[in-house]
């Protein structure tokens, strides 16, 4: 889908800015299978991308003008957006250009020569539903630039620059999966990420194959990372690594959970988020094992068990989340958990191909009997991660 967009994509930055650009990229928005919350601790996640994807249209300037646009934003031609590469600061943009321009702020203070570009995007990953586009519009720059400077970056590289520009120019203490995720998913697989050292595996994932589906129900409420909660999260797991004598919750053995938890004392607010971090690092690697094997509906239970997790002990789940899971499972689901940082976004549920539309009504319709928003539901299928389009 994203290749047929490309030639519309280089249009409008034809119109926009006059002359055609040097070339379109396109990088996906991911579905976290599992692994929650674990990234920012060192430790696994198994993510994979989605079909929906920004696509960026790109030229290279030399006169330390960068100009944006996006598609979806402001499509008028009054709607670029022009800053100096040598004024990008953090701090200075809480819009919707941050996101790009702190991707070139972050490639230039890692010393990489980069004099200005003209950038058109246009994007169908759904913005605040759990599923990365800010990582997508990110890498996709990112890319774009990588390819056009002849900068020589590799993908894990671009990841880890790009998680910087998040973190220091946006204001967003996200970890690395998004990026990574974004930048080095393979098409047909699920990727087993560690994020310590990023190392990786691409493990196959084709449930169609198999009978099932796995689907996306984004509850359209939104979630803001850079507000709040989520750093909370981060900064009680960071506690409880300090407080257990360890660089990062990764470090925390699931066998010595229990004897982790006590040496915690009475402060239940780390122990729930040491419990969370611990045992879904441990859920990581029990479904790369049962997948490894063949047994594919058996991670249906282990999701759920995320979901709980999630709930009960990390405590970013929502209504709306729940009602998702609840009815999902009530209705046959293999298994289901919410996905992503939180607070609303998006769920997803592990069904056979047979009990698709059931699922999908059964879950519309509680919706409806509590009033709710009627959510989005599409299939996630494992797609390629980002690439050069023309």
């Amino acid at each position: 889908m994203s290749e047929a967009v490309a030639g519309a994509v280089a249009e409008r930055f034809t119109q926009l800015y006059g002359a055609g650009p040097e070339g379109v990229w396109a990088a996906p928005g991911r579905v976290n299978l599992i692994g929650e919350h674990t990234d920012y601790n060192d430790g696994f996640v198994m993510p994979f991308a989605l079909p929906h994807t920004a696509v960026a249209a790109v030229s290279r300037r030399d006169d330390g003008v960068l100009r944006l646009h996006s598609a979806d934003v402001d499509d008028g031609a009054g709607g670029v957006a022009e800053l100096r590469v040598a004024d990008l600061a953090p701090g200075t943009d809480r819009g919707w250009t941050a996101y790009p321009a702190g991707v070139v702020w972050a490639l230039r203070e890692a010393g990489h020569e980069v004099t200005g570009a003209d950038i058109h995007l246009a994007s169908t990953v759904p913005a605040g539903a759990g599923l990365s586009s800010s990582a997508a519009l990110e890498i996709v720059v990112a890319l774009a630039l990588n390819d056009l400077y002849g900068l020589g970056l590799r993908g894990w590289q671009l990841a880890r620059l790009c998680q910087r520009a998040e973190n220091v120019y946006v204001g967003a203490p996200v970890g690395i999966m998004d990026q990574t995720a974004a930048a080095c998913c393979e098409a047909g697989h699920a990727l087993f990420l560690d994020t310590r050292d990023l190392s990786q595996r691409q493990i196959p994932f084709d449930l169609a194959a198999e009978g099932m589906r796995l689907l996306v129900v984004d509850t359209r409420v939104k979630h803001a990372h850079s507000e709040g909660e989520y750093g909370k999260r981060r900064a009680g797991c960071e506690k409880g690594a300090a407080l257990l004598g360890v660089d990062a919750l990764r470090d925390v053995p699931y066998a010595g959970l229990d004897e982790a938890l006590e040496r915690l004392g009475d402060d239940e607010e780390v122990r729930r988020l040491v419990r969370h971090v611990v045992t879904e690092d441990e859920r990581v690697e029990r479904v790369v094992s049962l997948l490894e094997a063949g047994d594919t509906a058996a991670i249906g239970p282990v999701l759920t068990e995320g979901h709980v997790s999630l709930r009960d002990d990390f405590r970013i789940s929502c209504r709306e989340l729940d009602l998702v899971v609840d009815t999902a499972l009530a209705a046959g689901a293999l298994g289901a958990r919410m996905t992503g940082g939180g607070f609303g976004g998006s769920a997803i549920v592990l069904a056979r191909t047979a009990d698709v539309d059931t699922l999908t009504k059964a879950v519309q319709e509680a919706f409806a009997q509590a009033g709710l928003t009627a959510p989005r539901v599409f299939e996630a299928v494992p797609s390629a991660g980002a690439r050069r389009l023309a």
